[in-house]
């Protein structure tokens, strides 16, 4: 009799086993089936924009006047979880003074700007790659191939790579952080710096 009552413990215990096998590799199955779709859905939205506009311009106010001004060959708007918009051929942005007068100049070879949110199509924070540069009114450069400008926190910054050329000296490193005029910048890791040779003096 106890072997009996032994063995359909065995018995019970191994078929609760196998179900809690099962049920693991059935939500296992599940997670891997929800991820598929997922990114299936992704590439689905990627393909297909709401809208698409050529030679588009926007431009960002304060106080009624105009401080930037975006132009892009191609710009791409999706929705998702994230209202962005894409620039797959390149931008300019030109930053102004309160007197309207061009501060300076960003220009690169993609980006892609997400939606603040509050249903004005505005982007407040813009993600820049490629051949990224900088140029500010006093002719300091800024050479990078990342770039993130917040337009609401009214800063620009990098943790990759960054030279910056002046009238004065070449200064490279690892990431930056500037004010959206970029008159006022700092290298976080300074790698190396050389002074530029004036040629009119020997």
């Amino acid at each position: 009799m106890k072997n009996k009552i032994l063995s359909s413990l065995i018995t019970l215990r191994i078929h609760q086993a196998s179900f809690c096998v099962c049920l693991l590799l059935f939500f296992c199955a599940c997670e891997n089936d929800v991820a598929l779709i997922n990114a299936v859905t992704s590439a689905d939205e990627k393909e297909k924009p709401i809208e698409s506009s050529k030679n588009a311009e926007f431009l960002y106010s304060d106080s009624a006047k105009v401080r930037s001004q975006l132009k892009t060959p191609l710009i791409d708007h999706y929705i998702g979880k994230k209202h962005y918009y894409e620039m797959p051929k390149g931008l300019v942005v030109v930053f102004y003074d309160r007197f309207q007068k061009e501060q300076n100049k960003l220009t690169a070879n993609y980006g892609i700007g997400y939606d603040n949110g509050n249903n004005e199509n505005k982007m407040s924070i813009m993600e820049v790659k490629g051949n990224v540069i900088v140029i500010n009114e006093k002719g300091d450069k800024l050479n990078t191939e990342h770039l993130v400008w917040n337009s609401i926190k009214k800063k620009i910054y990098t943790n990759e790579f960054v030279k910056i050329t002046t009238k004065d000296e070449v200064i490279w490193g690892n990431g930056l952080e500037a004010n959206e005029d970029f008159s006022e910048y700092e290298i976080k890791h300074v790698k190396g710096q050389i002074a530029v040779k004036d040629e009119g003096n020997p």
